[in-house]
């Protein structure tokens, strides 16, 4: 069947561009890998118990709403689905239930969200150690709480599972966090500019709030952040150490688990799969696909919304669904341009109050440079177990750019498809070439985009 939209992922973005695309009477397909919509920031939302809800807090509650209004005749949600090839002429490949099908659509949407931007100090491999999403995903899937554990790094995040485990009866030991005084001072001259997000700020001084009447110890602008396990232990023991620089001064603290974080970024995967215009954004430290207020991309037929069009958070990528979904059905002639922009005029003024602290936010927790340029001995392709030393020294040989360090030493080739470690590699040959990430570019990525088997591509006969 040709759906007029196809529509992949089922965050606050998809959802809402399903809905609102219904409304207008296009016929929807919403494809996902997981098994209820919601997304990870919304992940298992309609089956969490009264106590789940009330440690995730209200912002984790909104998205009942948007998963309820996906109950639409117009929408077909293909659950538990792993997209793996996505086509500029509107064909979507995925794997269900072991076996490959695929869809078409007269446009698609991408709404695929946010990576956490990866986090390779010394010692990031060890178990033991993993980041706050993670962490999150088995709070909300399984309700598990992180206990006796330290968080490192920095961001808003940070201080919401913070939060959310206070709320659980596991006080967090320790905050490590990696901002530092010059990092306040050179975003404060952003801050009026940002009060127009007056929302998302008292939130974050609300949970400060909290942290500090819980007793919580804070170590800001922390530096040289080292895992290790017991005395003598190998590597692949579990980490219980973390040593780290505050003040000027060596310091070392125990704990069972430790959480890493220092934001997150666009999920580019099918962007750069289909080819399309990315810009390196200094403002996030990342790449982010080229896309208009509506979200139109540099081919005419898809559309990006969602953090994945570049960061802004929840309730921001809500307002872009349907922004999306307003300009697709102008382009199909469901709608007039006049229509759309009347219909539009709301969400993009709700949006630009909403993105006003963001600037703010962006400069204040910038990752730091020790965590973008590791140590020699760093691992940062985890499936190959590549090092940062290793990607130096390919430089050395001759290599220019990341697609070349495959050959070199196999870094991007593993399951993950460079998700985590492609955005390192780039900047470690930015520095080292003395080229600008924009000029050093990006992982190249080709179907399949998830691994998929022979036998399922077998059940692709027809």
């Amino acid at each position: 069947m040709i759906y007029d939209l196809v529509i992949i992922g089922s965050g606050p973005a998809g959802m809402s561009a399903a809905r609102q695309a219904a409304e207008l009477g296009l016929q929807v397909a919403l494809i996902d890998e997981q098994s209820q919509p919601g997304g990870q920031i919304y992940r298992n939302v309609a089956k969490a118990s009264k106590q789940q809800l009330d440690i995730l807090g209200p912002d984790y509650c909104a998205g009942r709403a948007l998963v309820e209004r996906l109950s639409h005749e117009q929408i077909v949600h293909i659950a538990v689905a792993t997209v793996w090839k996505v086509q500029k002429d509107g064909f979507v490949y995925y794997t269900k239930n072991g076996k490959a099908d695929f869809v078409q659509g007269k446009h698609i949407l991408l709404a695929t969200g946010a990576l956490e931007r990866a986090c390779p100090v010394p010692g990031w491999t060890r178990p033991g150690v993993m980041t706050v999403g993670s962490a999150q995903i088995l709070m909300k899937a399984g309700g598990l709480v992180p206990d006796n554990a330290i968080l490192i790094g920095s961001g808003p995040l940070l201080y919401l599972m913070a939060v959310q485990m206070l709320a659980a009866g596991c006080k967090p030991k320790a905050l490590l966090e990696t901002q530092t005084f010059s990092s306040l001072k050179s975003a404060l001259p952003l801050l009026p500019r940002s009060l127009a997000g007056w929302v998302m700020l008292s939130k974050g001084l609300k949970y400060l709030a909290k942290l500090e009447l819980a007793g919580i110890k804070r170590y800001t602008g922390v530096e040289q952040i080292s895992l290790h396990g017991n005395e003598n232990a190998k590597a692949t023991e579990a980490a219980s150490r973390v040593q780290f620089v505050h003040k000027g001064k060596r310091k070392e603290l125990e704990a069972d688990l430790f959480l890493l974080h220092q934001g997150v970024i666009p999920n580019t995967q099918i962007t750069r799969s289909l080819e399309l215009a990315h810009d390196w954004r200094e403002d996030q430290v990342c790449f982010a696909p080229q896309s208009d207020e509506f979200g139109r991309t540099s081919c005419e037929r898809i559309h990006n919304a969602g953090d994945g069009a570049g960061i802004g958070g929840a309730y921001v990528a809500a307002l872009s669904g349907p922004l999306a979904a307003l300009d697709i059905a102008y382009s199909l002639g469901v709608i007039s341009r006049a229509v759309r922009d009347e219909k539009a005029k709301v969400l993009l003024k709700k949006r630009q109050d909403a993105l006003a602290a963001r600037p703010f936010l962006d400069r204040l927790y910038t990752p730091p440079k020790d965590w973008r340029l590791p140590q020699d001995e760093t691992i940062i392709c985890r499936c190959e177990e590549v090092t940062a030393g290793d990607i130096r020294s390919y430089v050395a040989l001759g290599c220019t750019g990341p697609n070349q360090t495959k050959a070199f030493g196999r870094s991007g080739m593993g399951p993950c498809q460079g998700r985590y470690c492609g955005l390192v590699v780039s900047d470690i040959l930015a520095h080292e070439t003395g080229l600008s990430q924009q000029e050093v570019g990006s992982y190249r990525i080709r179907a399949p985009i998830k691994p998929v088997s022979i036998g399922e591509l077998a059940s692709l006969d027809r």
